[in-house]
């Protein structure tokens, strides 16, 4: 457990970017078309020795709507949509194929939505049987699912581990019923323990569960104890988000009245309580919103300094390129980001068309891989080497980032971060104002062509 000064949360509680990439999802642009996005996928699958992939799908259909959500998701009990959505994965999947090098492997397979598990238990079935059969598999590999315990049955449990699948990660949110109502979702706990234990039985490797705080009617005290039944349940990962209040991005979210949210002062207390009692359990805290046992995979990884991050959060496949389908999902790998079309009808005709369904992207220039490179390091390592980055970019640190190292004399003032040796290593403290100290570094924030409108940093 660390102390936190909550006058410096306050301090630097600010809004700014979550870097799941860099440049930022605002910074894709529509003159990178489908075009550019096969381009690449030529030019990364020539040769010898070519990465292994990563492979994520975006399943977006929900059975209800959760009022806090910021995801891509659409609520439907029409199975004939599900069905034909299935059916344009399927085919977006075979125009992939068709260019990669036969040799890759996948490492990693995950499936985000909405909620994948909307899908019933023979869907599941049939497209990850489509998967497997269209890309060969590394015999050890991380392939995760994103669930939702309310419409869940162990049949579902059953064919995601037949499958394949070792890892489940399950919102929770919070166990206050008054919570609970107010954003729409209704999870009791003896549900989530149902479902947790219906995890364990199956042998799962893995289960993380979400928490959210800043949602309507939470404070410091009734929050504990959802804190409290979380470190009970005793899963291996938990992720303590901050809810995103951004009713315009999110229409959904003016459901939620403002007057209900708890005051800034009671949110900065809620996420200091709850960073307290879950390191105090023996938690170790990977970084921004992530925890995770000691003897987990991020833990270890995060001690070896093989910690890595992209729009998954953080993950272990430093080195794999990501390849994602299905609507809005985004694609990363070479100099490339490339997302696909965020609506049915326009993505299912670009497949009928025979292409892919690409709806923006950006190629990245030098400056963009070296501050990418940065920045990823900062997030994953909590130091930064600066003889490392001069060897890999053939740089002078110093004179290259002088104007972002100038800014960070107040934090560094404040004991969030030092350098010694041409090192800069991050505090206790200065982790969780990580986003902070990461955007001193955002080309785009310096040269001020960042007008896009973030969550607030904590």
């Amino acid at each position: 457990m660390f102390d936190i000064d909550i006058d410096l949360i306050k301090k630097y509680d600010t809004p700014g970017p979550r870097y799941t990439s860099y440049p930022t999802a605002p910074h894709f642009n529509e003159s990178f078309t489908h075009k550019d996005y096969l381009k690449e996928i030529k030019n990364t699958n020539r040769g010898r020795n070519l990465p292994d992939l990563s492979l994520y799908f975006h399943l977006p259909f929900c059975d209800t709507l959760c009022y806090f959500c910021g995801c891509n998701m659409i609520v439907t009990k029409n199975r004939e949509r599900i069905k034909r959505y299935i059916d344009d994965v399927k085919r977006e999947i075979n125009q992939i194929t068709t260019h990669l090098s036969g040799d890759r492997k996948v490492v990693q397979l995950h499936w985000g939505g909405g909620t994948p598990t909307h899908l019933n238990p023979e869907e599941i079935i049939d497209l990850n049987l489509y998967i497997h059969d269209r890309f060969e598999f590394n015999p050890v590999v991380e392939a995760g699912c994103e669930i939702d315990p309310r419409e869940l049955t162990k049949e579902h449990l059953e064919a995601l581990r037949s499958g394949g699948f070792n890892r489940i990660s399950m919102g929770v949110q919070d166990i206050n019923e008054s919570v609970q109502k107010a954003v729409n979702r209704i999870q009791p706990e003896a549900l989530t323990r149902q479902v947790v234990h219906w995890v364990r039985e199956l042998g799962f490797d893995s289960i993380n569960l979400d928490l959210m705080y800043g949602l309507p009617f939470q404070s410091a005290k009734n929050f504990e104890r959802t804190v409290d039944a979380i470190i009970d349940i005793d899963p291996d990962r938990i992720a303590l988000f901050n809810f995103a209040y951004v009713p315009w991005m999110k229409k959904h979210q003016k459901a939620i009245r403002p007057e209900d949210l708890p005051a800034p002062e009671e949110k900065l207390d809620i996420f200091k309580m709850a960073t307290q009692k879950l390191t105090q359990a023996g938690y170790v805290f990977i970084g921004m919103d992530h925890f995770a046992k000691p003897d987990d995979e991020l833990a270890l990884a995060l001690n070896e300094k093989k910690l890595y991050r992209n729009f998954q959060g953080y993950s272990t496949h430093a080195g794999a390129d990501l390849y994602a389908m299905g609507i809005t999902s985004i694609s990363q790998f070479g100099r490339i980001y490339a997302q696909n079309i965020k609506k049915e009808k326009p993505y299912r005709a670009a497949l009928d068309q025979g292409i892919l369904p690409t709806a923006k992207g950006c190629y990245l220039s030098d400056d963009d891989l070296l501050r990418r490179h940065v920045i990823i390091k900062l997030m994953c390592d909590f130091e930064l080497d600066f003889v490392s980055i001069e060897d890999k970019f053939n740089i002078d640190f110093e004179a290259y980032f002088g104007l972002g190292l100038s800014r960070l004399n107040e934090m560094m003032a404040d004991d969030l971060l030092f350098i010694e040796n041409r090192t800069l290593k991050i505090t206790h403290m200065g982790r969780l104002l990580i986003r902070n100290i990461a955007m001193k570094f955002d080309g785009y924030l310096e040269r001020k062509e960042d007008y896009a409108r973030y969550s607030r940093t904590v």
